[in-house]
């Protein structure tokens, strides 16, 4: 039976490219202990040169527009290259903020109150505050990694930034005071709970990204109920939107108990002290482990395809 190398995509032109080529190095280097292995860098919105799909099967680590909203994939399956995670169609619903919320709403997943618009049907600051009040987050509907997040406590900021806006489409939220937690999702099945807590109370891309600005707490000190009822959650907004293979669903846990998703990230963030690991680890996967769990379907689907490929 022949053996596919897997190929790691990393890098792109997003706003995330650097975040990107970090998950790629970590992940390439984790699963080259347990299968051939090349990494490419992507430096255009083109499959890279010398990807072969009688040869690779891809595990991207590629982050935001392009490699996250379903165009990297859909160039994966008109090459005929197997790939692990999300197809398609499951990507760009993801990436798409409202249309996420809309599909695990019919699901019956919780969502926060908000208004999606377009940047030339801005809404009105006094419409905004009616029906969310002036406590709310701005950002971009189809960007990751907070970019563009701002949060909004008066009726002036809110013009302000309504103001900057020009171009695509954005999302205005009821802001909901909470504790952030993340799940990780492995074959449709939820594992541990990991709770954010930024030390400056916003969990935006310098949080994120700058060591020491965040405290996490994997597993998450939640009574069993309410982590039952997280991981059902997760799993519930994954089927949802059709995923596959594996995912990260976010939610914010108000402090009245209700949880809300934030969002579902079909290609998370993938070096060992990122969340999905983090996730991970409280179902006894290392990282090692764990990136072997995530590309298994993938190489499977490659097998199984090993005939038509040779003729």
């Amino acid at each position: 039976m022949t053996s596919p190398i897997i190929a790691v995509i990393a890098g792109g032109t997003s706003a995330e490219r650097e975040v990107s080529l970090g998950s790629g190095r970590a992940s390439a280097q984790a699963l080259a202990r347990c299968f051939p292995t090349r990494m490419f860098e992507i430096t255009a919105d083109a499959l890279p040169a010398g990807l072969d799909a009688r040869r690779h099967v891809v595990f991207s680590t590629l982050h935001g527009t392009f490699g996250e909203d379903g165009g990297m994939q859909r160039l994966l399956d008109a090459a005929g290259v197997h790939y692990a995670g999300c197809d398609a169609a499951s990507s760009a619903l993801t990436m798409d903020k409202s249309g996420t919320k809309q599909a695990v709403s019919a699901r019956g997943v919780q969502v926060v109150p908000g208004i999606h618009f377009h940047s030339g049907q801005k809404p009105g600051a006094d419409a905004v505050i009616k029906k969310l009040g002036e406590n709310v987050v701005v950002k971009p509907n189809n960007e990751g990694s907070s970019v563009g997040l701002a949060l909004v406590n008066t009726r002036a900021e809110l013009e302000a930034k309504l103001a900057e806006i020009s171009l695509g489409t954005w999302l205005i939220e009821k802001r909901i005071v909470g504790r952030e937690l993340s799940v990780g999702i492995l074959n449709g099945k939820a594992m541990g709970v990991v709770e954010i807590r930024p030390k400056s109370g916003v969990y935006d891309y310098t949080s994120k990204y700058t060591k020491g600005m965040t405290e996490y707490f994997a597993p998450a000190p939640l009574d069993p109920a309410m982590t039952a009822k997280v991981q059902a959650a997760a799993a519930d907004a994954f089927a949802a939107c059709g995923g596959r293979d594996y995912a990260r669903v976010d939610f914010i846990l108000s402090g009245d108990g209700d949880l809300y998703l934030l969002e579902i990230n079909t290609l998370p963030g993938m070096k060992e002290t990122s969340l999905l690991p983090m996730s991970a680890r409280c179902a006894g996967l290392d990282f090692t482990a764990l990136v072997r769990e995530l590309v298994t379907p993938a190489w499977h689907r490659f097998q199984a395809a090993m005939p038509a490929l040779r003729s």
